[in-house]
């Protein structure tokens, strides 16, 4: 085998694996950006499949709401576990 053959066989392999990658790297860009861009578009007011976030999904519903500290809690152990009889 001459030296010649080696450089194509070596520069041939080269290409292919350079091409390759390419291609399979610019499928997954396609892809993520082809199916990203209904993520795009305004969904408040709009019946839309696409949820951005889940405070989108719940709403106003899913909003912590604290307890002012004078609040009534309930008994501090439901199990009595710590009561003495």
């Amino acid at each position: 085998m001459s030296s010649g053959e080696v450089v194509n066989l070596v520069v041939g392999t080269l290409t292919g694996i350079v091409t390759s990658t390419a291609f399979v790297l610019a499928l997954f860009l396609g892809f993520c950006i082809i199916l990203g861009f209904p993520k795009l578009r305004p969904t408040i007011g709009r019946k839309s499949m696409v949820i951005k976030s889940l405070e989108e999904k719940v709403g106003q519903e899913g909003y912590v709401r604290y307890l002012p500290p004078d609040a009534p809690r309930g008994p501090v152990d439901a199990l009595h576990a710590g009561q003495l009889k």
